[in-house]
């Protein structure tokens, strides 16, 4: 294709004149489809079931983004595979603004674990939309188990067969303890498989296994009541939510600082413009005082920002994760 200049007239080729029209229409139905959105209730697939952080951080998400966007915001829960399966489903939506998923960090775990069973692409099938929240990985015992250190479940772990659940294959808590039991204490403590932190949680209260690996969500308020004992955090400092729970770096496993988040995608065609609009409804939503305390409550902390900072976030997220699945030989159980 090339321009012409003659006597200060432009003249286009017909090829080039072809293209700028189909660009005009392509870029004019973008436009009037952000204009108009939305115009029907828009689904956020959560790709675990209910109970855990992702859940709850969409459960509160969704009511505001309702009041912001004048529609319905409809929470689904489809889980399973560690989070393969909401991530398929929303893979194969319809790129129109209507279908987002919203996942934890297994999503950056689950290409490398999985291979292609994980069923997705994160660079061929998804758009980052927004980190939402995050929060860092705990190790918790039963009520009736003795231990009160991480020092001292390395030694019972010795003297016991003892397992551990977490909210599934390829999560960051399932990676958390595999990293502690397994390549850093050279132990066996048995890996029990969980559809969730909320069923995960719920084992560990329920004495179905003595340990429990989850994110902070799953188990802080059964802690407030005394029925989980929080050993140790993943995170580089103390929580406020739990200033008396030392770091597994205070532990002495300064190699561990891991997290928990939770972040929405939208289907890789979905226009950039209701991406946009998205990112910004949700960036308003985390900045609301009254939703920081309820995430507050939750234990879980706000995060933020633009797409580009997510998009650049979950790439090095990937890259971490990835190393850290082949460093500890993690399988598919």
């Amino acid at each position: 294709m090339k321009l012409f200049i003659c006597g200060g007239v432009y003249k286009i080729t017909k090829s080039l004149l072809k293209a700028t029209t189909v660009a005009a229409l392509s870029l004019t139905s973008v436009v009037t489809a952000a204009a108009g959105y939305p115009d029907k209730p828009i689904r956020l697939v959560v790709a675990f079931p209910p109970g855990g952080p992702v859940d709850i951080t969409a459960r509160i998400l969704s009511v505001q983004l309702g009041e912001i966007f004048k529609q319905s915001v409809i929470v689904e829960n489809k889980a399973g595979a560690g989070g393969n399966i909401g991530a398929q489903y929303v893979a194969n939506a319809a790129s129109d603004g209507y279908t987002f998923l919203i996942t934890s960090a297994a999503y950056a775990v689950n290409p490398t674990l999985y291979g292609a069973a994980a069923g997705y692409s994160p660079e061929k099938n998804f758009i980052p939309v927004v980190v939402a929240t995050t929060q860092a990985n705990v190790i918790s015992v039963n009520e009736k188990v003795s231990v009160k250190s991480i020092a001292e479940l390395k030694e019972l772990a010795f003297k016991e067969n003892l397992s551990y659940s977490s909210p599934g294959n390829g999560t960051t808590p399932h990676l958390t303890c595999e990293n502690l039991f397994r390549a850093i204490w050279k132990g066996n403590v048995t890996h029990i498989p969980y559809k969730g932190a909320g069923p995960a949680s719920l084992a560990v209260v329920s004495g179905e296994v003595p340990i429990g690996c989850t994110a902070v969500a799953g188990v802080y308020q059964f802690s407030k009541q005394g029925k989980v004992r929080i050993l140790g955090v993943s995170s580089e400092k103390r929580l406020a939510s739990l200033p008396d729970v030392p770091t597994l770096a205070e532990q002495g496993y300064p190699q561990i600082k891991d997290y928990t988040w939770t972040a929405i995608f939208a289907p890789i065609k979905t226009p950039a413009d209701i991406v946009q609009k998205m990112n910004q409804a949700v960036n308003q939503v985390l900045a609301n005082p009254e939703m920081k305390e309820k995430f507050d409550q939750a234990g879980l902390l706000v995060v933020g920002g633009t797409t580009k900072q997510a998009g650049d976030y979950i790439a090095d997220e990937l890259k971490r994760w990835a190393q850290i699945v082949k460093e500890t030989g993690a399988k598919v159980e």
